[in-house]
């Protein structure tokens, strides 16, 4: 009877078989597309139509792909298919990031040499043959995912012609006076060994000492003269005991009030007055009465005495960003060390003092502290305080503090000569640029202005080899720097037709030819910039290198597709590029 019930429904008569064995069928239709060249076919039919054109935002090519690098292309193939389909003529031109630490990192550790031990020409040959085997294993991959694309003319941003159109740029910038080098506190990375970009920074939380200290108040009497021959000392608060030896003033707020606050030991401690329960319990004090009180703009540019270095005397200064959230309402200030600890430092002369190296350690001439490590450091220094009476109350606090985007670890904040371009010079016409873009989901203009509106200037260098250099140089004889868009675009030249492994075979004068010359002395001894580019100018130049550099494409795109972390990585540089 089943049978007869079957010769009853009417069904389409077709040639498909009944199992879908996709593993099986699915690299064939793949074969099949590239057998007859689909995307080239797409070209052809919609060629000379309206162009949409999709700008690929490079992955990183040292590794796999995984689920987010996936999902990325899937997305893309999808927009792209569909505005063939549409009619459009959308050409899909993939790209590889490959400069940068994880590459070198990697390469270092397979050689199990340091950077030092290896000539660096020979780590980036290295380096590039390992990009070049994670570009054919990704591309291999992307392709079969179904992913669409002109894959056998990508662009890689180790190519000359992406290096020299990325220094021209760049040059741009240094005509219009943006690019200058500064002593400033960045973020730096003691694990990695190099400084980092805003947006190689990640937020999770961290445990860490909180400590109270006492700063003797030297000038306490020119403040309240009933105060002269008392003991009197400002307690600050700090979550960073380490920055202690680089401490250059004593902060506060200049609208809070201040009282000049004795306690049952006889001495007198100055505090914001809102912060005394708060104090007391934690240091253990009972305050019996307040002398007197004061507007902490009064007390700007008096004298106090740092807690173990006795003949360092540190002005109080005013700052806004002080708090009452926690705390004493007064905190250390260590420009060295901290980015607005930075600006009060430049606002009031004091010196950016940096006893810390590159690996995390104190300088061996650092007084008390030197050779050691910060943790290390951080133990003796909270002993050595109690053991003089300094130390006020100790805890420990879990907050959400900066940690390196590629070994995970903490990052400190150090100050240290670097390259920098200057945001703030053109801030606001980023921001009107953001305007002008429609964001989809629309809360993603919202995300990038605050992050561009609240960020510092683009730190450029980076202590590596693999990447693209910073073209400047230094005369031997007088230390003038010369860096101008002219000796750039020369470097950029040779660069084009030999790849940025010139900058480390090549003299300064094979370099610049007759441009080789000191601005200031005259001298024709030149050393070379021997930091690289942060490779987040490498992959935000490719609106550059690329758009304007392959015949299908062109300049602006008419869409960029990322993740919601590019709002503060290459949806960013791209923008301030």
């Amino acid at each position: 009877m089943a049978n007869d019930y079957k010769d009853t429904l009417f069904l389409p008569q077709t040639s498909f078989p009944m199992r879908a064995n996709l593993s099986q069928r699915e690299p064939e239709f793949l074969k099949y597309w590239y057998d007859i060249d689909l995307y080239g076919e797409q070209k052809k039919k919609n060629k000379g139509k309206p162009s949409f054109i999709l700008h690929d935002g490079p992955p990183y090519a040292n590794a796999s792909i995984h689920i987010g690098t996936a999902t990325n292309k899937i997305l893309k193939d999808f927009i792209v298919k569909y505005k063939f389909l549409r009619g459009y003529f959308a050409p899909y031109v993939p790209g590889y990031d490959t400069h940068g630490l994880p590459i070198e990192l990697k390469v270092l550790k397979e050689l199990n040499v340091s950077k030092e031990e290896i000539d660096p020409v020979e780590l980036r040959k290295r380096c590039k043959e390992y990009a070049e085997k994670y570009i054919g294993v990704q591309t291999g991959q992307f392709k079969r995912l179904g992913v669409i694309g002109d894959w056998e003319d990508p662009y890689i941003t180790y190519v000359p012609a992406y290096e020299a159109t990325q220094l021209e740029g760049f040059a741009q910038m240094v005509d219009k006076g943006l690019v200058y080098k500064g002593r400033k506190a960045i973020h730096w990375c003691t694990d990695c060994q190099t400084a980092l970009a805003a947006a190689e920074i990640e937020y999770s939380d961290e445990v860490s000492h909180s400590i109270f200290v006492a700063y003797p108040y030297d000038d306490a009497a020119k403040v309240c003269p009933e105060l002269a021959g008392r003991d009197v000392s400002v307690i600050i608060w700090t979550t960073t005991p380490w920055t202690l030896p680089a401490s250059g003033a004593v902060a506060i707020h200049p609208r809070f009030d201040y009282a000049f606050l004795e306690a049952d030991n006889g001495k007198i401690y100055v505090i914001a007055s809102e912060m005394k329960d708060a104090v007391e319990k934690v240091s253990g004090l009972k305050f019996v009465r307040s002398i007197c009180a004061y507007k902490g703009a009064e007390l700007e540019n008096t004298l106090t005495t740092h807690p173990f270095y006795g003949d360092k005397k540190l002005p109080i200064v005013l700052a806004d960003y002080v708090t009452l959230d926690a705390g004493t309402g007064a905190v250390h200030t260590a420009p060295g060390h901290g980015a607005e600890d930075y600006e009060t430092g430049v606002r009031y002369g004091l010196e950016v003092y940096n006893p810390v190296d590159a690996t995390g350690h104190y300088y061996p001439e650092t007084p008390l502290v030197g050779g050691k490590s910060l943790v290390e450091a951080e133990k003796m220094l909270i002993e050595l305080m109690r053991e003089s009476g300094k130390l006020m109350g100790s805890g420990k606090i879990s907050h959400s503090y900066p940690h390196c985007w590629r070994c995970k670890k903490p990052v400190i904040f150090r100050a240290t000569e670097q390259w920098f371009i200057a945001v703030s010079e053109f801030r606001n016409a980023a921001l009107e640029s953001i305007r002008n873009v429609r964001w989809i989901p629309e809360w993603g203009e919202e995300r990038i202005t605050n992050m561009v509106r609240d960020r510092s200037d683009w730190c450029l260098s980076r202590q590596r080899i693999w990447g693209v250099p910073i073209p400047a140089f230094y005369c031997d004889d007088c230390g003038e720097t010369l860096l101008t868009g002219e000796c750039v675009r020369k470097v950029a030249e040779r660069v084009r037709n030999e790849g940025s492994d010139c900058w480390w075979q090549h003299t300064p004068e094979e370099l610049l030819g007759d441009l080789a010359v000191c601005p200031k002395c005259g001298s024709k001894k030149l050393s070379k910039e021997m930091n690289i580019m942060d490779v987040w100018f490498d992959s935000g130049s490719s609106h550059a290198a690329v758009l304007d550099n392959w015949s299908d494409l062109s300049w602006p795109a008419d869409m960029y597709l990322e993740g919601s972390d590019q709002h503060r990585g290459w949806f960013q540089t791209s923008l301030l590029n």
